[in-house]
């Protein structure tokens, strides 16, 4: 039980990030800012962490010493705080499937900066190093698909329903194009957090504390932004509705409860394994937004789906037989020097 709690706990990130993809949506049709979302939402994950951190963590973490914090410090600014106010502004131009079809660029860009940090390596010439090479071409045509190839609309044949205030039509060809730079972009800035979360995590290994003291650096930042950003008060009043929702939402399930899960995914499994599961939120997001909001879904979204997934099992399989090429290298090493030590105290004896 315990070698399949990973994929487990992947598949229950994914299926909160379909829900957050969704209702994020259906609240800035509803006129939520993207900057205030990103201060409550953030400000939610801060208080409903803290008692769990001082309780199970405060009194055996690391002291935090200046460096630390300004580890911490810029670790939220560009991989949270920008990530989530520049992943607002691109939704308000896309759709929730354009958003999840995105996020799966996450992977291919993610190896990429591990790639540049020399956390991964590619072997041009041999077949997993081409694949690894194939996988990043296909995320980018699919990325290029779904920006510039609409193509004709399928819309689904019934739904359940449609919340108030969700617009379920698409867009024009520059406000698509708009949203997928900006989607790009934020999934861009978390590829890389993904990769730097690693080096973070083994400086401060309390993951419950660190994820709370991100989520407290990333609210206060997101504050200091949104009071330049919307001067006007009535945009940060809440009321019983779907942005209230949202926020609760996003702050206490995704924030509160997937940050953590990620935090030990990547501590077990690492950065681009936990990447390589985002083809599972496109499938769910694809189908939840049909069926619960009939939103439309454009071909080019799922040509584009397509590439992206197969470009990212791709690289999934480069990185797999490596892998096991590297682990048999490292088992005949063993092996050869073992027999090396014997011959050595047999000629001895």
């Amino acid at each position: 039980m315990n070698s399949k709690k990973p994929y487990l706990v992947v598949v229950l990130i994914q299926t909160i990030f379909c829900g957050y993809f969704l209702l994020s949506k259906v609240a800035f049709d509803r006129g939520l800012n993207t900057f205030v979302f990103t201060v409550y939402r953030q400000a939610a994950a801060t208080f409903f962490l803290l008692p769990f951190s001082l309780i199970f963590e405060w009194k055996n973490a690391p002291r935090l010493s200046f460096t630390i914090l300004c580890k911490i410090f810029l670790f939220s600014l560009f991989g949270i705080t920008s990530t989530l106010n520049i992943y607002g502004m691109g939704l308000n131009y896309a759709t929730p499937t354009l958003a999840a079809a995105g996020s799966n660029c996450v992977p291919a860009i993610t190896f990429f900066f591990a790639l540049l940090l020399r956390e991964e390596t590619v072997k041009i010439g041999t077949i997993p190093g081409n694949a690894k090479v194939a996988g990043i071409v296909a995320c980018m045509g699919g990325a290029a698909t779904l920006a510039f190839y609409k193509g004709p609309q399928l819309r689904p044949l019934f739904h359940l329903f449609k919340i108030k205030g969700h617009q379920a039509h698409g867009t024009n060809g520059k406000t698509w194009i708009k949203g997928c730079f900006l989607l790009l972009t934020s999934n861009s800035l978390y590829a890389l957090s993904l990769v730097l979360q690693v080096r973070l995590i083994k400086t401060y290994p309390a993951k419950l504390l660190l994820t709370n003291l991100l989520c407290f650096t990333s609210a206060i930042q997101g504050f200091a932004i949104a009071i330049v950003v919307e001067r006007d008060s009535n945009e940060w009043k809440l009321d019983w509705n779907v942005k209230l929702l949202a926020i609760a939402y996003a702050g206490f399930v995704v924030m509160g409860v997937s940050y953590y899960l990620q935090t030990w995914i990547i501590e077990k499994k690492g950065s681009v394994f936990m990447a390589m599961s985002s083809p599972l939120g496109l499938i769910i997001t694809i189908f939840c937004s049909s069926f619960f909001l009939g939103d439309i879904t454009y071909l080019g979204s799922i040509l584009g789906g397509i590439l992206l997934v197969g470009g990212l099992y791709s690289v999934l399989w480069g990185k797999s037989k490596e892998q096991m090429l590297n682990n048999k290298n490292n088992m005949k090493s063993t092996a050869e020097k073992e027999l090396v030590i014997r011959v050595e105290q047999i000629n001895g004896s």
